[in-house]
């Protein structure tokens, strides 16, 4: 049995508020563009413009004929069960890690609300050199389980750095 007490299920906060970010700015979006129409924030490198993606990043099996909507609700949730036990069972005195867990499981959560409700994930963030080099579109739930990755990346790093001090 997980003991809460023990755990550093108290970074949840941050899964919530990534969530709430995330399905607001969703929402304002969708409210406020029509699809693909782009309006520039930085002329030449930044706009919002409202996208569907029925696929996982970059769109992968976006063209899969609709199975791929259930298969990336599965993997969500069973990930999102995943991220919850790590997050349980590490030290309280844990913070880059939960950090990140916690920002990886409320970007998933965001997304997989998108695929249960609409059946895409809805896309709303372009980045782009002029008008010829365009990075997919992306959400707030995308950027948290970007930024979430490259912190457990840097806590590998700076972890192993501590254990090797500290043994």
């Amino acid at each position: 049995m997980l003991d809460v007490r023990q755990g550093s299920l108290r970074w949840l906060w941050i899964t919530v508020v990534v969530i709430a970010a995330d399905l607001l700015s969703k929402w304002f979006a969708e409210s406020s563009l029509t699809l693909y129409q782009q309006v520039p924030v930085i002329d030449g490198l930044f706009s919002f413009t409202l996208a569907y993606n029925p696929g996982a990043a970059f769109s992968f099996l976006a063209g899969a004929g609709g199975w791929q909507r259930w298969f990336f609700i599965a993997v969500a949730v069973v990930v999102s069960i995943v991220l919850l036990v790590w997050l349980a069972r590490l030290p309280r005195s844990s913070r880059l890690e939960p950090i990140a867990l916690a920002l990886i499981l409320g970007g998933a959560i965001g997304n997989v609300y998108d695929r249960i409700v609409h059946g895409h994930v809805v896309d709303f963030i372009l980045v782009h050199w002029q008008q010829s080099w365009f990075f997919p579109a992306f959400n707030i739930a995308d950027s948290a389980i970007s930024v979430g990755a490259v912190l457990l990346i840097l806590d590998m790093f700076l972890g192993s750095k501590n254990k090797a001090v500290a043994d």
